[in-house]
Protein backbone atom coordinates (compact mmCIF):
# COMPACT_ATOMS: atom_id res chain seq x y z
CA UNK A 1 0.00 0.00 0.00
CA UNK A 2 1.22 3.57 -0.84
CA UNK A 3 2.38 5.79 2.16
CA UNK A 4 1.58 9.72 1.46
CA UNK A 5 1.89 12.77 3.91
CA UNK A 6 2.88 12.59 7.16
CA UNK A 7 2.76 8.64 7.32
CA UNK A 8 4.77 7.97 4.40
CA UNK A 9 7.62 10.83 6.13
CA UNK A 10 7.57 8.95 9.65
CA UNK A 11 8.40 5.44 7.67
CA UNK A 12 10.90 7.50 5.61
CA UNK A 13 13.43 8.88 8.70
CA UNK A 14 12.71 5.57 10.72
CA UNK A 15 10.04 6.38 13.60
CA UNK A 16 8.01 3.23 14.93
CA UNK A 17 5.98 0.87 12.13
CA UNK A 18 2.98 2.95 10.40
CA UNK A 19 -0.38 2.22 11.78
CA UNK A 20 0.47 1.82 15.25
CA UNK A 21 0.62 5.54 16.33
CA UNK A 22 0.16 8.90 14.92
CA UNK A 23 2.52 11.07 16.29
CA UNK A 24 2.55 15.26 16.16
CA UNK A 25 4.82 17.27 13.89
CA UNK A 26 6.54 18.45 17.05
CA UNK A 27 7.80 14.81 17.89
CA UNK A 28 9.19 14.04 14.72
CA UNK A 29 11.61 17.32 14.78
CA UNK A 30 12.48 16.30 18.11
CA UNK A 31 13.77 12.43 17.39
CA UNK A 32 15.38 13.08 14.18
CA UNK A 33 16.92 16.73 14.33
CA UNK A 34 19.94 15.44 16.25
CA UNK A 35 19.91 12.95 13.49
CA UNK A 36 19.43 15.16 10.38
CA UNK A 37 22.09 17.51 12.03
CA UNK A 38 24.36 14.34 12.34
CA UNK A 39 23.73 13.68 8.26
CA UNK A 40 24.26 17.46 7.62
CA UNK A 41 27.55 17.88 9.05
CA UNK A 42 28.45 14.35 7.86
CA UNK A 43 27.84 15.28 4.34
CA UNK A 44 29.68 18.60 5.11
CA UNK A 45 32.48 16.93 6.25
CA UNK A 46 33.09 14.21 3.46
CA UNK A 47 35.99 15.49 0.95
CA UNK A 48 34.60 16.41 -2.49
CA UNK A 49 35.49 14.07 -5.53
CA UNK A 50 35.63 16.12 -8.47
CA UNK A 51 39.00 17.80 -7.51
CA UNK A 52 40.91 14.26 -7.03
CA UNK A 53 43.40 13.70 -8.93
CA UNK A 54 44.07 10.28 -10.72
CA UNK A 55 46.65 8.46 -12.57
CA UNK A 56 47.65 5.34 -14.15
CA UNK A 57 50.73 3.49 -14.24
CA UNK A 58 51.82 -0.68 -14.72
CA UNK A 59 51.41 -3.41 -17.11
CA UNK A 60 50.43 -2.27 -20.69
CA UNK A 61 50.59 -5.91 -22.30
CA UNK A 62 50.10 -9.79 -20.99
CA UNK A 63 50.01 -12.59 -22.36
CA UNK A 64 46.48 -14.29 -22.20
CA UNK A 65 46.25 -16.53 -18.90
CA UNK A 66 48.52 -14.50 -16.85
CA UNK A 67 47.78 -11.42 -14.45
CA UNK A 68 48.45 -7.64 -14.90
CA UNK A 69 48.49 -5.38 -12.40
CA UNK A 70 47.55 -1.25 -13.31
CA UNK A 71 47.90 0.94 -10.37
CA UNK A 72 45.94 3.92 -9.99
CA UNK A 73 47.74 7.02 -8.15
CA UNK A 74 45.00 9.10 -5.85
CA UNK A 75 46.22 12.76 -4.71
CA UNK A 76 43.68 14.34 -2.39
CA UNK A 77 44.48 18.17 -3.07
CA UNK A 78 41.53 19.68 -0.57
CA UNK A 79 41.70 20.12 2.86
CA UNK A 80 39.49 17.54 4.35
CA UNK A 81 40.46 13.74 4.56
CA UNK A 82 39.48 11.41 2.11
CA UNK A 83 37.52 8.20 3.22
CA UNK A 84 36.63 6.56 -0.09
CA UNK A 85 35.46 3.36 -1.82
CA UNK A 86 36.93 3.37 -5.32
CA UNK A 87 35.77 1.46 -8.22
CA UNK A 88 38.10 0.64 -10.69
CA UNK A 89 35.69 -0.35 -13.94
CA UNK A 90 37.44 -2.62 -16.73
CA UNK A 91 35.38 -4.72 -19.57
CA UNK A 92 33.55 -7.97 -18.32
CA UNK A 93 36.35 -10.00 -20.32
CA UNK A 94 38.95 -8.49 -18.11
CA UNK A 95 38.05 -10.67 -14.92
CA UNK A 96 37.56 -14.54 -14.33
CA UNK A 97 34.40 -15.19 -13.65
CA UNK A 98 33.44 -14.41 -9.85
CA UNK A 99 36.68 -12.20 -8.91
CA UNK A 100 35.13 -8.41 -10.54
CA UNK A 101 33.61 -7.46 -7.27
CA UNK A 102 36.86 -8.14 -5.03
CA UNK A 103 39.55 -7.01 -7.81
CA UNK A 104 37.72 -3.83 -8.95
CA UNK A 105 37.01 -2.30 -5.70
CA UNK A 106 39.14 -0.56 -3.12
CA UNK A 107 39.35 1.53 0.26
CA UNK A 108 41.77 4.50 0.81
CA UNK A 109 42.21 7.05 3.62
CA UNK A 110 44.02 9.83 1.73
CA UNK A 111 45.31 12.71 4.50
CA UNK A 112 45.18 16.67 2.75
CA UNK A 113 47.42 16.57 -0.33
CA UNK A 114 48.43 13.40 0.18
CA UNK A 115 48.30 10.47 -2.40
CA UNK A 116 47.86 6.96 -2.20
CA UNK A 117 47.92 3.77 -4.83
CA UNK A 118 45.49 1.47 -5.38
CA UNK A 119 46.64 -1.68 -7.60
CA UNK A 120 44.17 -3.45 -9.41
CA UNK A 121 44.78 -7.04 -10.83
CA UNK A 122 43.43 -8.10 -14.14
CA UNK A 123 42.86 -11.49 -15.06
CA UNK A 124 42.22 -11.29 -18.90
CA UNK A 125 39.87 -13.87 -20.20
CA UNK A 126 40.42 -13.07 -24.36
CA UNK A 127 42.45 -11.91 -26.60
CA UNK A 128 42.59 -7.72 -27.69
CA UNK A 129 42.76 -4.44 -26.08
CA UNK A 130 41.21 -3.93 -23.39
CA UNK A 131 40.34 -0.30 -21.72
CA UNK A 132 39.86 0.94 -18.63
CA UNK A 133 36.04 2.70 -18.61
CA UNK A 134 35.59 5.03 -15.66
CA UNK A 135 36.66 5.13 -11.81
CA UNK A 136 33.94 5.87 -9.33
CA UNK A 137 34.80 7.41 -6.28
CA UNK A 138 32.26 7.35 -3.11
CA UNK A 139 33.42 9.66 -0.75
CA UNK A 140 32.21 8.72 3.14
CA UNK A 141 32.18 11.78 6.18
CA UNK A 142 33.62 10.49 9.32
CA UNK A 143 29.96 9.10 10.52
CA UNK A 144 29.81 7.05 7.13
CA UNK A 145 26.00 8.23 7.04
CA UNK A 146 26.10 10.63 3.68
CA UNK A 147 28.24 10.70 0.54
CA UNK A 148 29.53 12.22 -1.81
CA UNK A 149 30.26 10.37 -5.37
CA UNK A 150 31.70 11.35 -8.65
CA UNK A 151 33.31 9.51 -11.93
CA UNK A 152 36.92 10.50 -13.38
CA UNK A 153 38.04 9.38 -16.93
CA UNK A 154 41.62 7.64 -16.80
CA UNK A 155 42.24 6.09 -19.94
CA UNK A 156 44.60 3.11 -20.14
CA UNK A 157 44.95 0.15 -22.18
CA UNK A 158 46.28 -3.15 -21.77
CA UNK A 159 46.48 -5.45 -24.96
CA UNK A 160 46.36 -9.31 -24.05
CA UNK A 161 48.51 -11.48 -26.38
CA UNK A 162 48.41 -14.39 -27.64
CA UNK A 163 49.54 -17.46 -24.95
CA UNK A 164 52.01 -18.93 -27.45
CA UNK A 165 51.36 -22.49 -25.68
CA UNK A 166 53.18 -24.15 -28.74
CA UNK A 167 56.72 -22.41 -27.28
CA UNK A 168 57.43 -25.76 -25.36
CA UNK A 169 58.01 -27.52 -28.75
CA UNK A 170 60.80 -24.47 -29.63
CA UNK A 171 63.77 -26.46 -28.52
CA UNK A 172 63.29 -29.79 -29.94
CA UNK A 173 62.75 -28.08 -33.32
CA UNK A 174 65.28 -26.00 -32.85
CA UNK A 175 67.82 -29.40 -31.75
CA UNK A 176 66.37 -30.91 -35.25
CA UNK A 177 66.98 -27.42 -37.04
CA UNK A 178 70.70 -27.59 -35.59
CA UNK A 179 71.24 -31.03 -36.98
CA UNK A 180 70.05 -29.98 -40.46
CA UNK A 181 72.67 -27.20 -39.94
CA UNK A 182 75.58 -29.21 -39.39
CA UNK A 183 76.46 -27.69 -35.84
CA UNK A 184 75.92 -30.84 -34.04
CA UNK A 185 77.94 -34.35 -34.08
CA UNK A 186 74.68 -35.87 -36.13
CA UNK A 187 75.17 -34.84 -39.95
CA UNK A 188 72.43 -34.84 -41.91
CA UNK A 189 72.79 -34.97 -45.61
CA UNK A 190 70.16 -33.23 -47.12
CA UNK A 191 69.23 -32.25 -50.45
CA UNK A 192 69.62 -28.53 -49.67
CA UNK A 193 71.27 -25.94 -52.30
CA UNK A 194 74.33 -24.70 -50.31
CA UNK A 195 77.52 -27.09 -50.51
CA UNK A 196 79.06 -27.77 -46.85
CA UNK A 197 81.95 -29.71 -47.14
CA UNK A 198 83.67 -32.92 -48.25
CA UNK A 199 83.82 -35.56 -45.99
CA UNK A 200 84.30 -39.84 -46.80
CA UNK A 201 82.12 -41.58 -47.81
CA UNK A 202 80.31 -44.50 -45.70
CA UNK A 203 77.80 -46.98 -46.59
CA UNK A 204 75.05 -45.95 -46.73
CA UNK A 205 75.12 -42.12 -48.26
CA UNK A 206 73.47 -40.88 -51.03
CA UNK A 207 75.95 -42.26 -54.09
CA UNK A 208 74.25 -38.75 -55.92
CA UNK A 209 76.49 -36.89 -53.55
CA UNK A 210 79.90 -38.38 -54.25
CA UNK A 211 81.89 -35.59 -55.40
CA UNK A 212 84.12 -37.85 -58.43
CA UNK A 213 86.86 -34.87 -58.70
CA UNK A 214 87.44 -34.90 -55.14
CA UNK A 215 87.50 -38.71 -54.96
CA UNK A 216 89.88 -38.39 -57.84
CA UNK A 217 92.21 -36.51 -55.98
CA UNK A 218 92.40 -38.70 -52.67
CA UNK A 219 92.60 -42.45 -52.07
CA UNK A 220 88.93 -42.29 -50.61
CA UNK A 221 85.23 -41.70 -51.65
CA UNK A 222 84.18 -38.34 -51.03
CA UNK A 223 81.24 -36.84 -50.76
CA UNK A 224 78.65 -33.60 -50.67
CA UNK A 225 77.46 -32.38 -47.79
CA UNK A 226 74.63 -29.69 -47.46
CA UNK A 227 73.55 -27.34 -45.62
CA UNK A 228 69.72 -25.71 -45.72
CA UNK A 229 69.74 -22.47 -47.71
CA UNK A 230 69.44 -19.14 -45.42
CA UNK A 231 67.57 -15.66 -45.81
CA UNK A 232 64.43 -17.48 -47.46
CA UNK A 233 60.80 -15.87 -47.43
CA UNK A 234 58.25 -17.25 -45.41
CA UNK A 235 54.81 -15.44 -45.46
CA UNK A 236 52.43 -16.86 -43.05
CA UNK A 237 48.85 -16.47 -44.30
CA UNK A 238 46.19 -16.19 -41.67
CA UNK A 239 42.31 -16.98 -42.86
CA UNK A 240 40.52 -14.71 -40.90
CA UNK A 241 37.34 -15.53 -42.45
CA UNK A 242 33.98 -17.44 -41.33
CA UNK A 243 35.52 -20.86 -41.08
CA UNK A 244 37.90 -19.73 -38.36
CA UNK A 245 35.12 -18.52 -36.16
CA UNK A 246 34.23 -22.46 -35.70
CA UNK A 247 35.27 -23.59 -32.07
CA UNK A 248 37.18 -26.55 -31.42
CA UNK A 249 37.17 -27.28 -27.52
CA UNK A 250 37.18 -23.89 -26.21
CA UNK A 251 38.68 -21.90 -28.43
CA UNK A 252 38.03 -20.72 -32.23
CA UNK A 253 40.10 -22.10 -35.10
CA UNK A 254 41.94 -18.89 -35.22
CA UNK A 255 43.73 -19.20 -32.02
CA UNK A 256 44.83 -22.61 -32.96
CA UNK A 257 46.43 -21.37 -36.63
CA UNK A 258 48.14 -18.05 -34.64
CA UNK A 259 49.67 -20.54 -32.21
CA UNK A 260 50.97 -22.61 -34.95
CA UNK A 261 52.12 -19.56 -36.98
CA UNK A 262 54.06 -18.27 -33.95
CA UNK A 263 55.74 -21.72 -33.56
CA UNK A 264 57.03 -21.59 -37.11
CA UNK A 265 58.21 -18.07 -37.01
CA UNK A 266 60.05 -18.49 -34.43
CA UNK A 267 61.63 -21.47 -35.60
CA UNK A 268 62.43 -19.77 -39.09
CA UNK A 269 63.56 -16.65 -37.70
CA UNK A 270 65.99 -18.49 -35.96
CA UNK A 271 67.03 -20.47 -38.96
CA UNK A 272 68.18 -16.91 -41.06
CA UNK A 273 64.82 -17.31 -43.08
CA UNK A 274 62.87 -13.59 -43.11
CA UNK A 275 59.47 -14.06 -42.19
CA UNK A 276 56.09 -12.21 -43.05
CA UNK A 277 52.42 -12.07 -41.93
CA UNK A 278 49.32 -11.62 -43.11
CA UNK A 279 46.26 -11.68 -42.32
CA UNK A 280 43.40 -11.72 -44.31
CA UNK A 281 39.99 -11.94 -45.23
CA UNK A 282 37.96 -9.44 -47.71
CA UNK A 283 40.67 -6.69 -46.27
CA UNK A 284 43.95 -6.82 -44.64
CA UNK A 285 43.36 -7.27 -41.18
CA UNK A 286 46.70 -7.62 -39.77
CA UNK A 287 50.66 -7.01 -42.32
CA UNK A 288 53.81 -7.45 -40.89
CA UNK A 289 57.15 -6.97 -42.97
CA UNK A 290 60.76 -6.26 -42.61
CA UNK A 291 61.10 -6.96 -39.26
CA UNK A 292 64.76 -8.43 -37.87
CA UNK A 293 64.95 -12.31 -36.51
CA UNK A 294 65.07 -10.59 -33.14
CA UNK A 295 62.04 -8.37 -33.89
CA UNK A 296 59.77 -10.46 -35.88
CA UNK A 297 58.31 -12.72 -33.28
CA UNK A 298 57.47 -10.01 -30.84
CA UNK A 299 55.88 -8.07 -34.13
CA UNK A 300 53.67 -11.55 -34.59
CA UNK A 301 52.41 -11.55 -31.42
CA UNK A 302 51.02 -7.83 -31.18
CA UNK A 303 49.86 -8.17 -34.53
CA UNK A 304 47.78 -11.19 -33.73
CA UNK A 305 46.51 -9.70 -30.39
CA UNK A 306 43.36 -7.59 -31.64
CA UNK A 307 42.41 -10.26 -34.86
CA UNK A 308 39.11 -11.74 -34.28
CA UNK A 309 37.45 -14.06 -36.46
CA UNK A 310 35.40 -11.80 -38.66
CA UNK A 311 31.74 -13.64 -39.50
CA UNK A 312 32.63 -13.20 -43.86
CA UNK A 313 33.41 -15.59 -46.52
CA UNK A 314 37.04 -14.97 -47.57
CA UNK A 315 37.75 -13.67 -50.59
CA UNK A 316 40.28 -16.52 -52.29
CA UNK A 317 41.15 -14.12 -55.07
CA UNK A 318 41.49 -11.20 -53.41
CA UNK A 319 43.66 -13.27 -50.53
CA UNK A 320 46.18 -14.85 -53.31
CA UNK A 321 46.51 -11.13 -55.18
CA UNK A 322 47.44 -10.10 -52.10
CA UNK A 323 49.78 -12.92 -51.21
CA UNK A 324 51.06 -12.73 -54.19
CA UNK A 325 52.19 -8.94 -53.42
CA UNK A 326 53.69 -9.01 -50.58
CA UNK A 327 56.06 -12.39 -51.63
CA UNK A 328 57.91 -10.49 -54.16
CA UNK A 329 60.38 -13.37 -54.86
CA UNK A 330 60.00 -17.10 -54.87
CA UNK A 331 58.94 -18.01 -51.51
CA UNK A 332 57.17 -20.37 -48.49
CA UNK A 333 53.62 -19.47 -48.37
CA UNK A 334 51.88 -21.03 -45.58
CA UNK A 335 48.35 -20.68 -45.34
CA UNK A 336 46.27 -21.18 -42.11
CA UNK A 337 42.94 -21.85 -43.20
CA UNK A 338 39.65 -24.56 -43.08
CA UNK A 339 39.68 -28.16 -45.41
CA UNK A 340 35.93 -27.75 -45.42
CA UNK A 341 35.06 -28.19 -49.10
CA UNK A 342 32.85 -25.69 -50.40
CA UNK A 343 35.55 -22.84 -49.45
CA UNK A 344 38.26 -24.88 -50.76
CA UNK A 345 36.63 -26.12 -54.11
CA UNK A 346 34.56 -23.13 -54.83
CA UNK A 347 37.28 -20.33 -53.68
CA UNK A 348 41.30 -21.88 -53.40
CA UNK A 349 41.30 -24.41 -56.23
CA UNK A 350 40.17 -22.13 -58.43
CA UNK A 351 43.32 -19.61 -57.60
CA UNK A 352 45.75 -21.87 -56.70
CA UNK A 353 47.80 -22.18 -59.62
CA UNK A 354 48.70 -18.50 -59.17
CA UNK A 355 50.50 -19.37 -55.61
CA UNK A 356 52.00 -22.61 -56.70
CA UNK A 357 53.96 -21.09 -60.30
CA UNK A 358 55.43 -19.26 -58.29
CA UNK A 359 56.03 -20.02 -54.68
CA UNK A 360 56.07 -23.44 -52.37
CA UNK A 361 52.87 -23.61 -50.66
CA UNK A 362 51.41 -25.71 -47.38
CA UNK A 363 48.12 -25.50 -46.22
CA UNK A 364 47.83 -26.28 -42.32
CA UNK A 365 44.07 -27.02 -41.01
CA UNK A 366 42.98 -27.64 -37.11
CA UNK A 367 41.00 -30.49 -36.98
CA UNK A 368 38.54 -30.86 -34.06
CA UNK A 369 39.56 -33.74 -31.99
CA UNK A 370 35.63 -34.15 -31.36
CA UNK A 371 35.35 -36.07 -35.15
CA UNK A 372 37.34 -39.01 -34.43
CA UNK A 373 35.56 -39.46 -31.11
CA UNK A 374 32.37 -39.70 -32.56
CA UNK A 375 34.27 -41.90 -35.19
CA UNK A 376 34.48 -44.40 -32.75
CA UNK A 377 31.42 -44.09 -30.87
CA UNK A 378 28.85 -47.12 -30.40
CA UNK A 379 26.12 -48.64 -28.51
CA UNK A 380 23.41 -46.61 -29.33
CA UNK A 381 21.09 -45.23 -32.33
CA UNK A 382 22.72 -42.08 -31.53
CA UNK A 383 26.04 -42.85 -31.53
CA UNK A 384 25.99 -44.70 -34.62
CA UNK A 385 24.35 -41.85 -36.37
CA UNK A 386 27.14 -39.73 -34.86
CA UNK A 387 29.88 -41.72 -36.02
CA UNK A 388 28.78 -42.22 -39.24
CA UNK A 389 28.28 -38.40 -39.90
CA UNK A 390 32.04 -38.25 -38.66
CA UNK A 391 32.93 -40.77 -40.89
CA UNK A 392 31.92 -38.73 -43.95
CA UNK A 393 33.18 -35.33 -42.45
CA UNK A 394 36.63 -37.06 -42.11
CA UNK A 395 36.14 -38.54 -45.93
CA UNK A 396 35.79 -35.09 -47.37
CA UNK A 397 38.87 -33.66 -45.36
CA UNK A 398 40.72 -36.68 -47.14
CA UNK A 399 39.33 -35.95 -50.44
CA UNK A 400 40.09 -32.28 -50.20
CA UNK A 401 43.68 -32.81 -49.06
CA UNK A 402 44.42 -35.02 -51.86
CA UNK A 403 42.78 -32.54 -54.49
CA UNK A 404 45.30 -29.70 -52.86
CA UNK A 405 48.38 -32.36 -53.03
CA UNK A 406 48.01 -32.90 -56.70
CA UNK A 407 47.89 -29.65 -56.88
CA UNK A 408 51.73 -29.33 -55.18
CA UNK A 409 50.17 -28.28 -51.85
CA UNK A 410 51.93 -29.90 -48.95
CA UNK A 411 48.46 -30.15 -46.12
CA UNK A 412 49.26 -30.73 -42.66
CA UNK A 413 45.74 -31.47 -40.75
CA UNK A 414 46.19 -31.91 -37.61
CA UNK A 415 44.09 -31.07 -33.97
CA UNK A 416 44.66 -28.22 -32.18
CA UNK A 417 47.52 -29.31 -30.02
CA UNK A 418 49.47 -31.39 -32.48
CA UNK A 419 48.97 -28.25 -35.54
CA UNK A 420 52.16 -26.25 -34.13
CA UNK A 421 54.32 -29.15 -34.12
CA UNK A 422 53.40 -30.62 -37.20
CA UNK A 423 53.29 -27.54 -39.25
CA UNK A 424 56.99 -27.02 -38.08
CA UNK A 425 58.59 -30.49 -38.68
CA UNK A 426 56.41 -29.45 -42.28
CA UNK A 427 58.98 -26.74 -42.74
CA UNK A 428 61.99 -28.58 -41.69
CA UNK A 429 61.34 -31.50 -44.05
CA UNK A 430 60.77 -28.81 -46.59
CA UNK A 431 64.10 -27.35 -45.49
CA UNK A 432 66.13 -30.90 -45.46
CA UNK A 433 64.68 -31.41 -49.17
CA UNK A 434 66.04 -28.07 -50.58
CA UNK A 435 62.93 -27.03 -51.68
CA UNK A 436 62.82 -23.73 -49.77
Amino acid sequence: MALTGRTALLAAVGSLPVGIWEPSWTGILAVNAPLALACACDFALAAPVRPLRLTRSGDTSVRLGDPADVTLTVTNPGRRPLRAQIRDAWPPSTWRKGTEHDASRHRVTIPPGERRRVTTRLLPTRRGDRRADRVTVRSFGPLGLFTRQGTHDVPWTVRVLPPFHSRKHLPSKLARLRELDGRTSVLTRGEGTEFDSLREYVPGDDTRSIDWRATARHSTVAVRTWRPERDRHILLVLDTGRTSAGRVGDAPRLDASMDAALLLGALASRAGDRVDLLAYDRRVRALVQGRTAGDVLPALVDAMAPLEPELVETDARGLTATALHTAHRRSLIVLLTSLEAAPVEEGLLPVLARLTKRHTVVVASVADPAIAAMAAARGSTDAIYDAASAAQTTAERLRTAEQLTRHGVTVVDATPSDLAPALADAYLSLKSAGRL
